[in-house]
């Protein structure tokens, strides 16, 4: 599998990648998956969150991707009747943040290894812990932040 665009999620005031599909855990708890449109190998998924921490609790707060009938996907599309924003009541793990210069790319999901993680832990919800995992020093001309080297492209896409 190629790397995967990330997530996003506002921390702090911050924008970071986030490798972790908070989305997938609601659908394998059985809420309703809209049939989304894979339009890259770097977006199996075919779309992708923004979240944000508010209050110590994990929100989704928008939604970019397309359906297979050409649709725009949002919110709605997932949690009919919510515009703006739904708590994450059911998260609980960790979501990981890389940061800092890439010390190895990895062509295989949210693989790459950064200099540091910020590991933010959840439950129900609800930040319960936030650490730093300290992964190396990069080399001084490696790129600095999430990236993907290289994708193929199935469509037209608003991903991303």
């Amino acid at each position: 599998m190629t790397a995967q665009l990330p997530e996003r999620l506002i921390f702090e005031g911050l924008e970071h990648a986030m490798c972790s599909n908070p989305l997938h855990d609601y659908f394998a708890l059985g809420g309703p998956r809209p049939d989304f449109r894979h339009s890259s190998t770097a977006c199996w998924r075919g779309y992708v969150g923004t979240w944000e921490v508010i209050e110590g609790r994990l929100y989704l707060i928008a939604l970019t991707g397309r359906l297979n009938g050409g649709e725009q996907a949002t919110i709605e599309t997932v949690f009919p009747g919510y515009r703006e924003r739904v708590f994450a009541h059911w998260v609980t793990g960790t979501v990981r943040l890389p940061q800092g210069k890439l010390l190895e790319y990895v062509h295989l999901g949210y693989a790459s290894t950064y200099e540091r993680d910020l590991l933010l832990q959840f439950r129900r919800g609800e930040l319960i812990r936030r650490f730093v995992k300290e992964n190396g020093r990069a080399k001084a001309n490696a790129p600095v932040g999430y990236g993907i080297a290289a994708s193929t492209t199935l469509g037209n896409s608003d991903v991303g």
